[in-house]
């Protein structure tokens, strides 16, 4: 399957079965955020791996888990991310969501399914997992075994914007 094919095979999947992610495949899909580029390849990236039931159920505390049974927190190390010289501009979310799509991109190509969300409540999962303060999760990448219909590839016709709505060249009109 060419990369193209993959990313439009790749959607959000809002229920899962109550089948475990096979340890081999979590393996995969960490090592799959373990080669994602980072900024002056500073790799701030601090994944927390939850998938007991008392720990998804604290994840649900701060933002519903759609049944997944895998849940990866992506967080940064703010000691350990880039900041642009020119205006301060911080990496650290750039480099989370890299992480965080080379996960839920290797996800789709060994079969499993995925949806990311940023709309937790981050103190929540401070509490919960004991996360430090230079410590800030980013992303949470719920993967699983989709319940349901796969949706169409074909979707992004009708649901994406074309491309010259996003694309310019040379300069902006």
């Amino acid at each position: 399957m060419s990369f193209l094919e993959l990313a439009k095979k790749r959607y959000s999947a809002r229920s899962y079965l109550e089948k475990p992610v096979e340890r081999e495949k979590l393996d995969i899909i960490l090592e799959a955020g373990r080669v994602a580029p980072t900024a002056c390849n500073n790799q701030p990236q601090r994944i927390l791996v939850v998938n007991s039931k008392e720990g998804l159920e604290k994840i649900s505390k701060s933002y519903k888990s759609f049944g997944a049974p895998l849940a990866l927190v992506v967080c940064v190390d703010h000691n350990n991310t880039w900041k642009r010289a020119y205006d301060g501009k911080n990496s650290a979310d750039i480099d989370a969501s890299i992480v965080c799509d080379h996960m839920m991109l290797c996800a789709a190509d060994i079969g499993l399914d995925s949806v990311w969300v940023c709309a937790f409540n981050p103190e929540v999962l401070r509490k919960e997992f004991n996360i430090p303060d230079h410590i800030e999760p980013v992303n949470i990448l719920f993967v699983g075994y989709a319940k349901g219909e796969p949706k169409s590839p074909k979707r992004h016709d009708s649901m994406r914007k074309p491309v010259g709505s996003s694309v310019f060249y040379e300069k902006f009109e």
